[in-house]
């Protein structure tokens, strides 16, 4: 079938009303009112996971008790840039105005709410900007929590679809068609995500070069699945193949996006079954969700109707039997593709860069990034573990009892979780923590002046501090705090299947990451103190 051909697929409304008579092929234009509606949703879907991450986790991480509050943060960005409205021009947020636990959890919960809305079938371009400005608002006082690409990729796929619907009507088939010019927007948008994600793997770790990039990738991935050790053990030549259709569907499929409809189908459903595949493979929160997204706009109308049920096919069909043309939404939807073009000038020329840069933004509402993953992979698998213990000294013969953690590994008996799209922040991080770096070749305090975050973490561990327990799997000290806490490197390896004791992993202590310290450590609270987390003389 080509661009210029009517749909093959039969309406679901043929046997009830005559046949019309055949469209001239110079005449026939793609429709996209069912891509829209299959967009939009998944979208709502994808909001609806990053406010429940932010109401279930801002509060321990960025509240005002938290590992790095917010409001600490605002204070030395608007001393930084001497007032607090030259501040807000550069990192753009509802918080500025208010940063309290409860309107964090009140716009956290907002967001959930409008994500819901969204979810259910119902979005005009009002309810999605405020979702937009809503995210924006955490991400730019998330500090390191909120670091990730995926954060400012949401930011975009989400304005993206400000111009896709009317600015009032929520109906999931209003009367005014989806604008092509966002079409081809979010067609742009999948390219520069998956050929940024291409070229720096090219451009990075030679393991993608010799094909070897998959030997390791499942095992020391930030957070594995049950899947990821089935991954792990299957043969050479599956990994290297793996490789290979990596490559082929970063850095070939996109280029086939703005082809004629047949073409252009099978890179949308290529692209977006890659994205399946790595959600089997690992937890890497909703970012494969999301990039699924705008792989939806390579698909039009003549697909959809092969697929989606029948009712939802003849709403569409009513809508566009009764479509009424909307100046101001072309011209907006005209005028903001012109922007996108003109802010892409940047991102362009950091794909074409030898030093291209992963995940970054040209401007305080990222609006056009440029993305990229894992342009780097670990060979071996290192996890901080970290232990208290309650007697009055600290020796290597002390009783140590373990932090458990929600997703990352810990017990070696533990099945790894499935979570996605879910996001662990806090686990995250410390698999950022420690990944072979400076750190692991200084076995003393020092260690942990590279991550300020986690001599905070440590101070509420040692006080029992309830939000930050949240955050963990369980608390091996209920009835009162340990008097000392340490950090502990290990070396972990997937256990192969069918392992006899049952254990998912085999794990090696390689050294201290951190040692034992206590609420009376000078050097700890000296570093505490000269980071602004707590405050001389603090208990």
């Amino acid at each position: 079938m080509n661009a210029g051909e009517p749909s093959t697929c039969p309406s679901s409304s043929a046997s009830s009303t005559p046949t019309p008579p055949p469209v001239a092929p110079s005449t026939y234009a793609p429709t996209y009112w069912l891509t829209r509606f299959v967009l939009l949703r998944l979208l709502g879907f994808v909001y609806l996971i990053a406010f429940l991450v932010a109401a279930h986790q801002a509060i321990p991480l960025i509240g005002q008790d938290g590992i790095l509050p917010a409001e600490v943060f605002l204070k030395r960005v608007a001393h930084h840039f001497g007032s607090t409205k030259e501040a807000f021009w550069h990192l753009p947020s509802l918080f500025w105005w208010n940063v309290s636990d409860a309107f964090l959890l009140q716009c956290a919960w907002l967001g959930v709410a409008l994500s819901v809305v969204v979810l259910c079938g119902y979005a005009n371009s009002l309810l999605l900007l405020v979702l937009w400005a809503l995210y924006m608002s955490f991400i730019h006082v998330g500090q390191l929590w909120y670091s990730y690409g995926w954060e400012t990729q949401l930011l975009e796929t989400g304005l993206i679809a400000v111009f896709f619907c009317p600015l009032l009507d929520l109906r999931p088939f209003p009367r005014t068609a989806p604008p092509i010019a966002v079409v081809w927007v979010y067609r742009w948008l999948i390219f520069r995500i998956m050929l940024g994600a291409g070229l720096i793997k090219l451009r990075g770790d030679a393991c993608w070069r010799d094909l070897s990039a998959l030997f390791y990738h499942y095992e020391t991935q930030p957070v594995p699945s049950p899947l990821s050790r089935l991954f792990h053990f299957a043969p050479a030549w599956f990994h290297k193949f793996g490789v290979l259709w990596n490559h082929a569907i970063e850095l070939l499929a996109p280029w086939f996006a703005f082809w004629p409809r047949k073409v252009r189908h099978v890179s949308g459903i290529l692209m977006a079954s890659f994205m399946g595949l790595v959600i089997l493979s690992g937890n890497l929160s909703f970012l494969n969700w999301l990039t699924i997204i705008p792989c939806l706009a390579c698909l039009d109308d003549s697909l959809w109707r092969c697929i989606l049920p029948a009712f939802l096919v003849r709403q569409s069909e009513r809508a566009e039997a009764h479509k009424t043309p909307s100046r101001l939404m072309m011209i907006a939807s005209a005028g903001f593709a012109l922007a996108v073009a003109w802010l892409s000038i940047n991102p362009v020329k950091n794909l074409i860069s030898s030093n291209q840069s992963m995940n970054a933004s040209f401007d305080p509402l990222h609006l056009v990034n440029t993305y990229g993953a894992f342009g780097t992979v670990g060979r071996e698998r290192y996890e901080i573990v970290f232990e208290g213990t309650d007697e009055f000294l600290a020796t290597d013969s002390s009783l140590w009892r373990e932090y458990e953690f929600k997703a990352k590994p810990s017990d070696p008996r533990q099945r790894p979780p499935i979570i996605t799209p879910y996001h662990y922040r806090l686990d995250w991080q410390i698999w950022f923590a420690a990944i072979p770096g400076v750190p692991y070749d200084v076995r003393s305090l020092p260690t942990v002046q590279h991550y300020p975050w986690v001599a905070h973490f440590i101070w509420k561990l040692l006080h029992n501090h309830p939000a930050t327990l949240s955050l963990l799997a369980h608390n091996p000290f209920p009835q009162a705090p340990p008097k000392y806490v340490r950090a502990s490197l290990y070396r972990y390896k997937f256990t192969p299947i069918g392992s006899p004791d049952h254990s998912w992993w085999t794990r090696e202590r390689v050294g201290t990451w951190l040692p034992a310290v206590s609420l009376y450590t000078p050097e700890f609270r000296r570093l505490l103190e000269t980071q602004g987390m707590i405050q001389p003389g603090a208990p």
